[in-house]
């Protein structure tokens, strides 16, 4: 029983850090990654398509997405959706080739994604911390019930704890790690 309930909070913490490394993979650097178009759906003959099903991304440049689009009638409707993100891309079609230039970061921009990537981490940390709380409110439930020995719920409640501390610890290294790219010239 208590095994299960560590097993399932650290899943959950887990699952949190990496939802946390996703939100900061969508945020700009200033250095291509094809992870920034990942949102965009395109006009694909009446039904929106995710960008990467019709076309081939990659990046030739530190500042540079290229998209080689399979159908030459879609150049057109991957052109739009990349206008239509409002993410301030600016694309140029080179025959069934759609570059998009990625504009470098001025400093009062940097430090807006500085601070919404603080602001994933918080929420993170908050989630993590969160699921600690059911973790333990699990634990004392399981020692009413099923009678787990205190001592035993205490050993539980240590380790929940030693996960929370692991995994606060890696969103922090996951921020402090994106904080630098960002703030990179």
């Amino acid at each position: 029983m208590i095994k299960d309930i560590l097993k399932d909070t650290d899943t959950k913490m887990t699952k949190a850090v990496e939802h946390v490394r996703t939100e900061l993979i969508h945020i700009r650097t200033g250095k291509a990654t094809t992870a920034l178009l990942d949102g965009i759906k395109v006009d694909y003959y009446g039904t929106l398509t995710p960008l990467n099903q019709v076309g081939n991304l990659s990046t030739p440049d530190i500042h540079t997405i290229a998209i080689q689009v399979w159908d030459k009638g879609a150049v057109q409707s991957v052109e739009k959706a990349i206008l239509n993100s409002n993410m301030g891309f600016n694309p140029m079609t080179d025959g069934q080739i759609v570059r998009v230039p990625i504009p470098q970061l001025n400093e009062e921009r940097r430090k807006e994604y500085v601070k919404l990537v603080k602001k994933h981490g918080e929420e993170g940390k908050v989630a993590v911390r969160n699921i600690r709380r059911d973790g333990i409110e699990h634990v004392k439930k399981a020692e009413k019930q099923d009678h787990v020995s205190e001592d035993d719920r205490k050993h539980a409640e240590t380790e929940i704890q030693k996960y929370t501390d692991k995994h606060i610890k890696d969103i922090d290294q996951l921020v402090q790690q994106k904080e630098k790219e960002i703030m990179e010239v």
